[in-house]
């Protein structure tokens, strides 16, 4: 007991750093993600060509390798960040390369006679999407977006390889000095425990946006 109150305040330090990564990522990449999507609705050849560049790219290449990519390699062309900076730049691109996609086939998943029939009200493209398709297209992709925010909790681990003091570092670097296993057993805890919140927190936003049934 007493070496784990020796160890827990560097443990949840790290924890509030993960957290901390966590919320500034959900913040950034979900809005971005549904921007891509609805952007991609233009048809406009050259952005759509972009962004589906910029999603295969994303999705395709390990989020570690574009930790690596933006806080090591960018700086060999002058383009320098500090570590904190580097990991929220890389996990907001490539999680809204991923809510793209979702929040598409929400879209996809909205009938076309809904958008004539606003037409037909007078509403403005903004307009329908605002209060037409938006509320019905977050309902159908809430599942998906919820699965996306449980593997952010677990991912956020990998910030540690830019030496950023998250949770992973922290229990890592106490593992190694005291030759033990058990602040790994812990950070594994903790990881649970906001994996355990966030699965009851996603439960109840569904039934909340459950109004059909």
């Amino acid at each position: 007991m007493a070496y784990l109150l020796d160890i827990l305040p560097s443990l949840l330090q790290g924890a509030l750093v993960s957290l901390q990564v966590f919320f500034i990522v959900i913040a950034l990449s979900i809005p971005l993600g549904a921007l891509v999507a609805f952007a991609m609705r233009a048809n406009i050849k050259l952005v759509n060509w972009l962004f589906n560049i910029y999603i295969w790219i994303m999705r395709g290449t390990p989020l570690l390798l574009q930790l690596i990519f933006f806080y090591y390699v960018l700086p060999s062309v002058g383009i320098t960040f500090d570590r904190m900076p580097a990991a929220i730049i890389a996990f907001t691109m490539n999680y809204a390369a991923y809510f793209a996609e979702i929040f598409r086939g929400g879209i996809a998943a909205i009938p076309k006679g809904q958008y004539e029939a606003a037409k037909v009200l007078g509403l403005t493209p903004v307009q329908t999407i605002v209060h037409i398709v938006l509320p019905q297209v977050v309902k159908i992709v809430l599942p998906s977006i919820f699965n996306e925010v449980i593997n952010l909790v677990k991912d956020s681990s990998l910030v540690y390889v830019l030496g950023v003091g998250d949770l992973l570092l922290a229990s890592k670097t106490a593992a190694n000095r005291d030759a033990s296993l058990i602040p790994m057993f812990i950070a594994g805890g903790i990881y649970l425990l906001l994996i355990g919140v966030v699965t009851i927190l996603s439960k109840k936003v569904e039934q909340k946006f459950d109004y059909y049934q």
